[in-house]
């Protein structure tokens, strides 16, 4: 069924349902009538738009070519809940365009925006690698005031620590080798050494001098403060 004809369809419903809510006499009734007027009136001009930009398209073939450069989606943020795994998408107008023309697919471990026609533009994004498996067949988009968001349902409930495999490998990779087994005293002194090599000279003067009174204290004058560079 092409637009035009989909448009007719949706024309006979919104008329036949003003003709069932001038008969109906129950209030029930009517406001059921009343709310599937509405959603069938706001379908009506969707389609209308999309026939209209089509109608565009088929006039100026040149259209197609411009819409066709794609741009990929760098920036987002994203959330979570007990159930769902949030991805906000920052777009402007994109509650203006037909929603057919926002595009989310999901798999278990990625999923995929694609924006058609947003300002002469197609924009696209890919996540790849989700730290945890993810329900595909419940996971969905909304389309809310200059925004995408894009809900990931979770396999489980457990919480997320990052939203890639990718993002946890990176953190684990800055974190600092803790040896439990270590004495606590390793990782201060493994420190004042980094600090000592790559201080300047007054940085190195300034680390003696309190390593020295610091061994001081330590012995009551039984020996001498140690260099660093021994250490």
């Amino acid at each position: 069924m092409d637009i035009t004809e989909q448009i007719n369809q949706l024309e006979a419903d919104f008329v036949e349902l003003g003709s069932l809510l001038e008969k109906a006499e129950r209030t029930r009734v009517q406001e059921v009538l009343k709310q599937e007027q509405k959603k069938v009136e706001k379908e009506l001009a969707v389609k209308r738009q999309q026939k209209e930009k089509q109608a565009k398209r088929d006039a100026d073939p040149s259209a197609a070519s411009k819409a066709a450069y794609t741009v990929k989606i760098n920036n987002y943020a994203w959330d979570q809940s007990e159930k769902f795994i949030k991805i906000y998408l920052t777009l402007k107008d994109v509650h203006k365009i037909p929603s057919d023309n926002v595009e989310v697919n999901f798999t278990e471990r990625s999923f995929s925006v694609l924006v058609k026609d947003l300002d002469g533009k197609n924009h696209q994004m890919t996540i790849l690698n989700l730290l945890y498996p993810v329900d595909e067949k419940d996971s969905y988009k909304k389309i809310k005031t200059d925004m995408i968001l894009v809900m990931c349902k979770k396999q489980t409930t457990k919480k997320w620590d990052c939203l890639t495999t990718v993002e946890k490998q990176s953190k684990e990779k800055d974190k600092p080798n803790v040896d439990e087994n270590a004495d606590p005293s390793d990782g201060l002194m493994n420190m004042l050494k980094k600090i000592y090599t790559e201080g300047d000279d007054e940085m190195k003067r300034t680390i003696n001098k309190a390593w020295s009174e610091s061994q001081e204290k330590k012995v009551r004058g039984e020996g001498g403060g140690e260099d660093m560079m021994d250490l």
